[in-house]
């Protein structure tokens, strides 16, 4: 399964790039494109996502940051697209006054070999969120030595404008 993965990851850079940049908006484009109405202030979201590629050997082989401004209750999606190897990410925060705010991750994987067809996993948690507070996730499980993986880590902050984070 290690060496499937490790194909799987080469495959994958090759088109990774290219596909997350067509994706993703240039830094703080999403941010000056927000606003919203006043029934929704305070319940938006700046969401901070780090995403990256380690090899077996550890070393980063891409990686791509992601800013993008939401509410509660609308998801931001991510989409990683490799010659065997998709990838579709949700993060759906629910920000929630005095009762404990919560973050939605929704992820879907297919992976084709030749050995075994196509496979399909999903996955969803509910993780409590604390603003400021990084998140870590592993779509592809945990970290193994003779395995690449694909880490992400997520940072929320209640939005506020044009102010810094």
């Amino acid at each position: 399964m290690g060496r499937m993965r490790a194909c799987v990851f080469c495959a994958m850079l090759a088109a990774c790039a290219a596909t997350a940049q067509a994706q993703t908006s240039p830094p703080g484009e999403e941010e000056r494109r927000a606003t919203f109405p006043p029934r929704v202030e305070g319940q938006a979201v700046l969401m901070t996502i780090s995403a990256r590629v380690m090899e077996q050997d550890r070393v980063e082989s891409w990686n791509e940051h992601l800013r993008q401004v939401t509410i509660s209750g609308r998801a931001v999606e991510i989409k990683l697209v490799g010659a065997n190897l998709i990838l579709a990410m949700q993060f759906t925060p629910y920000v929630r006054r005095g009762e404990g705010s919560f973050l939605v991750a929704q992820g879907q994987i297919w992976v084709s070999s030749p050995d075994h067809g196509v496979r399909y996993h999903a996955s969803m948690q509910m993780i409590p969120l604390q603003f400021g507070e990084p998140i870590y996730f592993f779509p592809l499980g945990p970290v193994r030595e003779d395995s690449a993986s694909i880490e992400m880590i997520l940072t929320m902050h209640l939005y506020e404008g044009d102010s810094e984070h």
